[in-house]
């Protein structure tokens, strides 16, 4: 770490307080679907679809969220974001039925949030820093990041016990507007120069095509689906079922700042592996145990005991594919289209998020359980997490970084 130019500290700690306000708000939404539906009269689908809508939003955005920042520059770029988040919760607040929740904290923040989040933040904290040490910053970043929730979750449901759930969103869009200070700091990347691509300097439809012809890259966004899959069910299921059981409304919030919590032990520690051993492998271990420990948890009755003991585990294998992710894009393409090629492995995330989302909510409305969503997640995350340490395995020896 003492080869981090001084110059780049600044910009690292914004991207990470960036990544942090605009995931912790984001894991804090699913607090308000039972306040929300009971208070509108909406059903869980309702709700579940605008959080459906919101990832299916950030995954198509982000891609052209960071081509636009390779080409004009990551200030101009999150700062926009940081607007149209504020306004996302804004809208949110006032809402009155399901199309402002949905164009609110759908379709908005969705916006937003690939304007802000880890596409961006992990590409700025790329830019700075040597190649060495690149996967233990980033996995410091998605560290510091991941301390969202433990900011947002307990304003939020603090604000809703003390007044109601619109409280608790104002709440939110105050906090929403540290934002915009935090884009400032990191858009001070655009000043350092790009360490030109291999081949030279390409444009984004070159480098595009290169990313859909790599077949490790293919398989890595395709894992990824089935990762934004589980991650967003829990986000927003987890309050809901822990209702449904009879147990404390607070546990849910307690359970995602645990979840927070142990994700910055997560970070930093595959972080610090993905500079040693195989990213993709690594990403497989992942998925796999994921699926295993979700499928512990919901297969026996929620106590508080459990639920904090899964959120822990779920914590530490949480945001842990960031830097992965991230790092094994820059290995393969380098750092010039870093943050558009990120996006469209992120694309494919986000389209299982809204699987996850939507699924969930649609499966419990027929069911009036969780049961089969739970089996469907860890069923396919058990493939998925497979199938990526399969291709993984043939590459042999971790390849050596490309130079960036």
């Amino acid at each position: 770490m003492r080869s981090i130019p001084r110059a780049a500290i600044p910009i690292l700690i914004a991207a990470a307080l960036a990544l942090a306000l605009a995931n912790g708000m984001r894991q804090s939404l699913g607090l308000f679907l039972q306040p929300v539906t009971k208070d509108l009269g909406i059903s869980v689908a309702d709700f579940t679809l605008a959080i459906a809508i919101q990832n299916l939003a950030w995954g198509i955005a982000q891609p052209f969220a960071g081509a636009v920042a390779s080409r004009f520059g990551f200030r101009p770029t999150m700062l926009a974001g940081g607007v149209t988040y504020a306004a996302g919760l804004a809208l949110f607040a006032q809402a009155e039925g399901t199309f402002a929740i949905m164009v609110g904290a759908g379709v908005l923040i969705g916006i937003a949030l690939a304007a802000t989040a880890s596409g961006m933040a992990m590409a700025v904290a790329s830019r700075p820093v040597p190649n060495a040490a690149r996967s233990a910053v980033l996995g410091l970043v998605s560290a510091l990041g991941s301390t969202g929730p433990l900011m947002a979750a307990p304003i939020a449901q603090g604000l809703m016990d003390a007044f109601d759930w619109r409280a608790g969103v104002i709440g939110l869009v105050l906090l929403s507007l540290c934002l915009l200070p935090a884009a400032w700091i990191a858009g001070r990347v655009d000043s350092m120069p790009v360490p030109p691509a291999r081949g030279g300097n390409t444009s984004a439809l070159i480098a595009a095509r290169a990313a859909f012809r790599n077949g490790p890259f293919l398989v890595m966004a395709g894992a990824y689906f089935v990762c934004g899959l589980q991650l967003v069910f829990l986000t927003t299921h987890l309050p809901s079922y822990l209702v449904i059981c009879g147990l404390d409304p607070m546990l849910g919030a307690t359970a995602l700042g645990v979840i927070a919590a142990f994700n910055v032990v997560g970070s930093l520690f595959f972080g610090w592996a993905g500079g040693r051993w195989s990213k993709p492998l690594l990403l497989g271990i992942i998925y796999v145990t994921r699926s295993l420990v979700l499928g512990w948890y919901f297969a026996i009755p929620p106590s508080p005991t459990s639920t904090l003991v899964f959120a822990a585990i779920m914590g530490f294998l949480w945001l842990g594919v960031a830097p992965l992710i991230s790092g094994a894009v820059v290995e393969m393409f380098g750092l010039q289209w870093q943050a558009m090629i990120q996006g469209f492995a992120f694309a494919s995330h986000q389209l299982g998020s809204f699987t996850g989302a939507l699924g969930g909510g649609l499966i419990f409305d027929a069911m009036g359980s969780y049961e089969l969503a739970w089996q469907l997640g860890v069923a396919m995350g058990l493939t998925a997490g497979t199938l990526q340490i399969l291709a993984a395995i043939p590459r042999g020896p971790k390849t050596r970084p490309a130079p960036a």
